[in-house]
């Protein structure tokens, strides 16, 4: 098939940020697909030196092309200036019919602001990588997302990694929408376990506070920086090294001196993290990751799981991470732990050192159980390389333009990535990349 993923890798060439989006063209690419990137988020180029949006898209179109070249995606790529209309890859000629011959669009976290496009046959598929609010954006009880709501309902499915949407104790509204459930896609080839020791203790990459909170029913959903307040003596009552790449957040408001007076090791994002490589280098030489999440997440038991962790994961390093409720989905205790007060991270902490090589043994086999234990038949299991438009109702009669519909149970889709087949007993076939969470 032909398949889109958009991004915002040309807007914030970051190191996770990369990751974040990279990964989706990665695993398509390993089922065999032609894959492109396309970038049309409706905003104006990011200026990465003066911090401010501008006209001029010159750094950004050649950052972009860059990693693209990096990747293996050179030539596979689209990025259009929000502030001119300006087309940068292919001429626009070419890449409006790349859109309209596509077979699937991921939209991933929403990025692809793509309005004014001829879509054909393509599917749209919306990726929610912010749940509870992206969902209350698309509700909009106060009237501050004009469009949101258009344009997320425009798509023919919607995913979120908020696994508990819908469920017992989950306060984030789904907005009269089916919202199925997926987690992180990582390449394994590009995260491999690294034999040196740990230069760091346990760290992560975040922001002080990403934006302002939203309100639902009468009640606000914050940031990081909410959470925080939590643990801020955290490095005095654990005997552990805290090391936190962290961005300043909305309005430069990260109290950088109080939180290194309790102890903690403050690094600049842009210093030591800025691109896809030194993201990797931090994450592959830490001891294990330990990181709060987003009040909204917390508050709502969205279910929210990082795809920052599960990079951790994936390079062999031990994650201690706040419980959002995804402990009911994924497998915790061997290599995950979830955390909801310092005790926890006590615990969790105090057995990473018991036995660091099986915790780091532990961490890459965590993705694989909660893969080979709760993967199901789903709606978003792709067709393999060769099947074409033709195909795209398959074998349950799905009306067309409403595609792809289940596979059946002899080809599950899973969400780990690397070369190779597994065989279920139906043929060998490519590790897939999406599921649906029952």
């Amino acid at each position: 098939m032909r398949i889109l993923v958009t991004g915002l890798v040309g807007q914030y060439p970051f190191g996770g940020v990369i990751w974040d989006y990279v990964q989706y063209l990665l695993g398509f690419r390993a089922l065999g697909h032609e894959v492109w990137y396309v970038e049309d988020t409706g905003s104006w180029p990011y200026d990465l030196e003066r911090h401010t949006l501008t006209e001029d898209s010159t750094r950004n179109v050649a950052m972009l092309g860059a990693l693209m070249e990096q990747f293996g995606f050179g030539g596979r790529w689209v990025y259009r200036n929000g502030a001119t209309g300006a087309f940068h890859g292919l001429p626009e000629k070419e890449a409006r019919e790349l859109v309209r011959t596509a077979d699937l669009c991921a939209n991933v976290s929403g990025a692809g602001h793509m309005i004014d496009y001829d879509w054909g046959r393509c599917h749209r598929m919306y990726l929610d990588g912010d749940p509870m609010f992206t969902q209350v954006a698309l509700c909009d009880p106060e009237g501050k997302n004009p469009g949101a709501g258009e344009l997320i309902r425009a798509h023919h499915s919607h995913f979120s990694f908020g696994l508990n949407i819908g469920g017992e104790g989950c306060l984030v509204p789904t907005g009269g929408l089916s919202w199925k459930k997926t987690v992180q896609p990582v390449s394994l080839e590009h995260w491999p376990v690294l034999p040196e020791p740990p230069a760091h203790g346990l760290t992560t990459v975040m922001s002080w506070a990403s934006y302002a909170p939203c309100r639902w029913q009468g009640a606000d959903y914050g940031q990081k920086d909410v959470e925080f307040a939590r643990f801020l003596d955290l490095p005095s009552r654990v005997p552990q090294p805290f090391t936190l790449a962290m961005g300043k957040g909305l309005h430069q408001r990260r109290p950088t001196e109080m939180l290194r007076e309790k102890g903690w090791t403050i690094l600049e994002p842009e210093e030591v993290v800025p691109d896809a490589r030194t993201y990797r280098e931090f994450l592959s030489r830490s001891k294990g990751e330990w990181s709060v999440a987003k009040n909204g997440y917390v508050r709502s038991r969205s279910g929210w799981f990082s795809c920052r962790t599960a990079c951790y994961l994936a390079a062999g390093r031990p994650a201690i991470v706040q419980e959002t409720g995804w402990s009911r989905h994924l497998p915790a205790g061997e290599g995950l732990f979830a955390f909801e007060g310092e005790e926890d991270v006590a615990r969790a902490a105090a057995a990473v050192d018991r036995d660091y090589p099986r915790q780091r043994a532990a961490a890459r086999c965590a993705w694989r159980r909660s893969i080979s234990r709760r993967a199901r038949s789903a709606a978003t299991c792709w067709p393999r390389p060769g099947w074409t438009r033709a195909n795209r109702q398959l074998n349950q009669g799905a009306p067309a333009g409403r595609w792809p519909a289940p596979l059946g149970a002899r080809s599950r889709g899973v969400l780990e990535i690397h070369k190779g087949t597994r065989n279920d007993g139906g043929g060998a076939t490519r590790l897939g990349l999406i599921i649906d969470w029952p």
